[in-house]
């Protein structure tokens, strides 16, 4: 396994395509550990970094939403001593194996072209969200969102406003964001009436049962009514087919008939994997079962496995890693890392992004430094290993409930902005008072 980078025509660039929680990490890392005479461009299409722990309160609760949107402008960290790497506040439209198109130019940076050549790439664009909390694909009301933090605060207000206005809310999906949601708008809008439908009869399944049962409580406390093992039934939320009340409220029915009115949807399912870039470059470095990049360890693009039986698949994964038989591959140069890779039973999190980003990043260096090196003094890349379940899950304005590996507990006595300041200082920003957040 490992290899160096395809291009001949080195440019000595490493490109990060996508700069949250893993990417910005991982971009950070490489500034400080490429050779001398490397560079480290990094791309996103939003101006800032969305916390997007701390969104779905702040789509319910006034007043904190610019907490939310952390501007990439000192991602670099301000004591950077190579100052030749830089953010592009741009889109990737397309990807090659050792190009990009970008959606503008940056003649004042030495970018004068939409092309990018590139020698090392670390795909990180993660996942689209669910509509309640997707600035770009489902405009809140008429606010419009091309990637600025003040496009971002506007839609947040309407989204609130839309919440606020709301008598009855039905919230669909019984993952961390529903929850979420659920519990929010109940703790603080107590008057509503808030039901969270979920098709499992279990919350949070991917988790232990305690987390459920916690969950649970938590919801009969604050009054939100629970519909578990019933699955919406989605076309009764097309447009065309839509049913109306003479209350004026939306009527949308599950999978068994069961029917179920509300003024407001929230439909917090349906996180999609943003692989499209890649599935077009190649579709073999996409599982078209999940849509997930997949991944060697080493968390470099894997083609080897696009016909691979299930049988064999698993006696892969039970191989220990030093008899891990080799592999041909083919991008060595490009690597994939969080909700966009599938990387080995690791939940879509940010914590595991960040995880994942230090390793494509620290075996980037080694890849650099191997192409240079002898025969004889060439370094092992780096293996990820996913770390056990963790989660935390906020329950209401004060509350949550988390689990670390096989520890569960709740907390009580939380902030109402869930300590978003806490993030800032990883793209490079210290906070002090909140109104340095709103820059």
């Amino acid at each position: 396994m490992g290899g160096t980078a395809a291009n001949t025509n080195s440019t000595k660039t490493v490109v990060v395509l996508g700069a949250a929680y893993g990417g910005a990490h991982a971009a950070q890392i490489l500034a400080r550990d490429v050779p001398e005479g490397w560079k480290v461009i990094l791309i996103d299409r939003n101006s800032h970094a969305n916390h997007v722990y701390v969104m779905p309160r702040f789509a319910v609760l006034p007043g904190h939403e610019y907490k939310a949107f952390i501007p990439y402008t000192h991602v670099f960290r301000e004591d950077s001593p190579k100052p030749e790497h830089i953010f592009l506040h741009a889109e990737v439209l397309s990807l090659r194996p050792n190009s990009l198109t970008l959606s503008r130019t940056f003649p004042e940076l030495g970018i004068p072209t939409h092309t990018l050549a590139f020698d090392y790439a670390i795909y990180a664009l993660g996942s689209h969200l669910p509509p309640p909390l997707n600035l770009w694909g489902s405009p809140a009301g008429q606010v419009e969102y091309y990637g600025l933090k003040s496009e971002g605060c506007e839609w947040f207000k309407e989204k609130q406003k839309q919440i606020k206005e709301a008598p009855t809310v039905l919230v669909v999906g019984g993952g961390a964001l529903g929850i979420q949601f659920a519990t929010d708008i109940k703790s603080i809008y107590p008057e509503k009436t808030v039901t969270l439908l979920h098709s499992r009869l279990r919350l949070l399944p991917r988790f232990d049962e305690k987390m459920h049962e916690e969950i649970r409580d938590a919801c009969e406390k604050l009054d939100v009514k629970l519909i578990l093992g019933e699955r919406l039934d989605l076309d009764s939320v097309d447009d065309g087919k839509a049913k109306v009340n003479a209350a004026g409220q939306k009527i949308v029915r599950t999978v068994t008939g069961r029917e179920i009115a509300a003024d407001l949807l929230l439909l917090c399912t349906g996180q999609a994997p943003n692989t499209e870039l890649l599935a077009n470059m190649d579709p073999a470095t996409v599982n078209e079962n999940n849509k997930l990049v997949r991944v060697l360890k080493t968390l470099q693009i894997d083609t080897s496995r696009s016909s691979e039986s299930v049988s064999e698949a698993l006696e892969n994964l039970s191989l220990d890693a030093s008899k891990t038989k080799e592999v041909r591959v083919t991008y060595p140069h490009i690597f994939a890392i969080g909700d966009a890779a599938d990387a080995f039973g690791a939940i879509p999190a940010g914590h595991n992004a960040y995880a994942q980003g230090e390793v494509a990043a620290k075996n980037v260096v080694t890849l650099i430094k191997n192409a240079v090196a002898g025969a004889d003094a060439q370094e092992e890349l780096e293996q990820y290993t996913p770390k056990g379940p963790a989660i935390k899950v906020s329950l209401g304005l004060t509350d949550t409930v988390y689990q670390v590996g096989g520890t569960i507990g709740k907390k009580t006595g939380g902030q109402p902005d869930l300590q978003a300041a806490s993030m800032w200082p990883l793209f490079g920003i210290k906070v002090e008072k909140d109104e340095d957040m709103r820059v």
